[in-house]
């Protein structure tokens, strides 16, 4: 990929947390620190108008929101003998131009290790590492990645931005200033002679451990969102400001899905976190034969084999994205494939979304009995959350059983998270069961994954003020 001239140098990374000392109080055991500088094995960035075009031996690596380009890294760590303590990743800003970048958005983890600077660059899906900030040319910038890296094996990460004001970074191929991962070693403190006070005081998290807690991941989204109106911008604006993955319940392109409508309504809005979004489609999306234009235009994060359904993990949960616009009748390929998916699943909590909802209390459209199969296999697997759109309101129900009866230890807790952008819809008659309304906001579902359980958040559109919150635990 040609690199874009005159282009603001990247962005480098990142917030660094401040950590305090606390001074020792008596003799203390020390451990014998090392500190191994890795450089990347590959690297390598993708133009969003040419996932194709990925320029593995260019010397420098563009991010950017328009068009929406993200460069990744990889890293062979081995020969480590000791507990890994503390690891950062260190990058260069290009020095060009004389120019910097206000705002180089976020580093995440990449859960694929296996692509080369020859084959396309994997999808950036996982957890948030570091917010991007102000970064300055020909200056380097790094970023606590301490949780992500836990010892021998091969890491890779990914860097993206929404913000137009580009930037570019030092790839591998410039030598001293190429991508480094820095990875500090320490062996276990000897024992003390000196015998513990009788009442010793609290210690502290680790810096290490603070931030692993901080690693929550975020799943935000909704669905309904780009037509001609600006609703879509305004939510899309939501999530300029949330670090996140970002999930999407259908209908993403309307009126018809084309590919002139994911070019005119949803690649300005929505589509600078295209990089960050793990969709599902709607009818409005099969509007297009095969929905072939929402396949073509989210490409692999679409799923395997443009067949409509996939699942991926973040962090304790299993997510799992279906399609409610083919057969999801008991036996069919999706349902069996459903089946599988959760049997041979390791995470112990479980969310899934698809756009026509189970439960809803929409005038516009009913309940959709047809998805009943997917609801049963989410419901013997013993999953937690479920979400759909279809209708363009927000709504949500306690946690039910497949037939609808309330079920507070195993039940399925919906929501309908239709209100990304289209134009809204009224409520008909209000279901059993039904806990929250909403029918004249835009705006995005937020969801906290918890280890343990789960937060949801209503975040309305600027100049409203309807909220809806409140938790559930893990199954």
């Amino acid at each position: 990929m040609p690199l874009r001239k005159g282009r603001a140098a990247l962005v480098g990374v990142l917030a660094t947390a401040t950590r305090a000392a606390t001074a020792p109080t008596g003799p203390t055991p020390t451990a014998s620190a090392t500190s191994t500088s890795f450089t990347a094995t590959a690297d390598t960035s993708a133009d969003g108008r040419d996932p194709a075009d990925d320029p593995g031996a260019a010397r420098r690596l563009g991010v950017d929101g328009d068009p929406p380009t993200r460069t990744v890294l990889r890293f062979d760590v081995a020969g480590l003998a000791e507990p890994v303590t503390r690891a950062k990743l260190r990058i260069h800003v290009a020095d060009a131009d004389g120019a910097g970048s206000v705002n180089g958005g976020e580093v995440r983890g990449v859960s694929d290790t296996s692509w080369t600077e020859t084959s396309a660059a994997p999808a950036v899906d996982g957890p948030v590492l570091g917010a991007l900030g102000a970064v300055a040319p020909g200056t380097w910038h790094e970023v606590d990645v301490t949780p992500y890296v836990t010892g021998n094996g091969t890491y890779a990460f990914g860097v993206t931005s929404p913000n137009g004001d580009g930037a570019d970074y030092d790839s591998r191929e410039t030598g001293a200033t190429g991508p480094q991962l820095v990875v500090e070693t320490a062996a276990a403190p000897a024992p003390s002679r000196t015998p513990a006070p009788t009442e010793p005081a609290p210690t502290p998290p680790s810096p290490a451990a603070r931030t692993a807690q901080d690693l929550v991941p975020v799943l935000v989204g909704a669905g309904d969102i780009a037509a001609s109106n600006d609703g879509d911008s305004a939510t899309a604006d939501l999530l300029d400001g949330i670090s996140c993955t970002v999930f999407t319940v259908g209908d993403n392109a309307c009126p018809t899905g084309s590919a002139s409508d994911f070019a005119a309504y949803y690649a300005p809005t929505w589509g600078r976190q295209r990089d960050r979004t793990r969709p599902s489609p709607g009818n409005h999306d099969y509007d297009t034969p095969g929905a072939s234009a929402y396949f073509d235009y989210f490409g692999a994060a679409a799923g395997p084999g443009r067949r409509g359904y996939y699942s991926y993990d973040l962090g304790n949960w299993h997510v799992v994205s279906l399609d409610s616009e083919i057969s999801m009748a008991r036996g069919s390929a999706q349902e069996k494939w459903l089946r599988a998916d959760l049997a041979s699943g390791e995470k112990p909590c479980t969310v899934a979304y698809w756009h026509r909802p189970r439960w809803t209390s929409g005038a516009s459209h009913p309940p959709d009995l047809a998805t009943d199969p997917l609801v049963r296999a989410l419901y013997d697997h013993g999953a937690e959350v479920i979400l759909g759109g279809h209708n363009h309101q927000y709504e949500r129900f306690a946690p039910q059983d497949p037939d609808g009866r309330l079920d507070t230890a195993r039940g399925l807790r919906q929501f309908v998270v239709g209100m990304g952008g289209a134009d809204h819809y009224a409520f008909g008659t209000v279901l059993p069961h039904s806990e929250a309304r909403n029918d004249d906001t835009s705006g995005v579902l937020k969801l906290t994954l918890r280890a343990d359980g789960y937060g949801w958040q209503f975040v309305p559109e600027a100049g409203r003020s309807y909220d809806d919150s409140g938790s559930g635990t893990c199954h």
